[in-house]
């Protein structure tokens, strides 16, 4: 038998870099990063968006959505209820030429218009049923994603303090639990899922800059846990 110790070896040895490794699945080539819409937030934006649309157009047609007007039945008729629990929705606002429910209403379209848009992307370029976009249009959908997020979480703070700021002055007459049912629990989903959505879009995005960064180790879920020696 003929001895191949003293032979040098005659085909390299395989790459293994993480850009190589990331860029083959299953025996061919695919994304190094992409995204994958989350249900959740899939969800969110298919209940908050008509919402928020409704709630746009009564700020705008007021005084005609408003109680009395020739548009307030049927489609505005709650707001009877919620401009007594928040007057920044009732007569005193209006009266008053109070600007603020216009201004975040205004703020509104911007947040909707490209909420849409992600949806659009999502829905046009997702590949799957899953949706899952490729990394070009991943990484779009992400940071307007994200973008949007923090400003719908820093406008519904921003809300709040209003009326932290000015003594509760729109809302502190309400007893604690037409407060806690009418005002806190709907206005609060508009802090707790956004605030969601902003962990999940940043978590792709920083993931995939871990990718580019040559950091295979990197899950886009979770950091690595600490060992007991570090």
């Amino acid at each position: 038998m003929v001895s191949t110790r003293s032979h040098k070896t005659e085909f390299p040895p395989p790459d293994l870099s993480p850009s190589k490794a990331l860029t083959r699945t299953g025996g061919r080539r695919s994304s190094k990063w992409h995204h994958t819409p989350d249900p959740i937030v899939l969800l969110w934006l298919l209940i908050s968006l008509p919402l928020v649309t409704w709630d746009t157009g009564y700020v705008f047609g007021r005084p005609y959505t408003m109680p009395d007007g020739w548009l307030h039945s049927p489609i505005w008729t709650p707001y009877a209820l919620y401009g007594t629990v928040d007057y920044i929705y009732g007569w005193k606002a209006w009266n008053e030429h109070n600007g603020f429910t216009a201004a975040q209403a205004s703020l509104n379209i911007v947040e909707s218009v490209g909420y849409v848009g992600y949806l659009w992307v999502v829905w046009k370029f997702g590949e799957g049923e899953k949706r899952v976009l490729p990394s070009a249009w991943g990484g779009v959908a992400c940071l307007v994603g994200f973008a949007l997020s923090v400003m719908t979480v820093s406008k519904t703070v921003l809300y709040w303090l209003n009326e932290s700021f000015s003594g509760f002055e729109n809302i502190g007459h309400n007893d604690p639990l037409s407060l806690l049912f009418l005002w806190i629990i709907p206005n609060g989903a508009w802090l707790v899922l956004p605030t969601y959505m902003g962990y999940v879009f940043a978590r792709d995005i920083l993931h995939g800059l871990a990718i580019a960064s040559g950091d295979a180790s990197s899950k886009p879920a979770r950091a690595a846990t600490p060992t007991k020696d570090e």
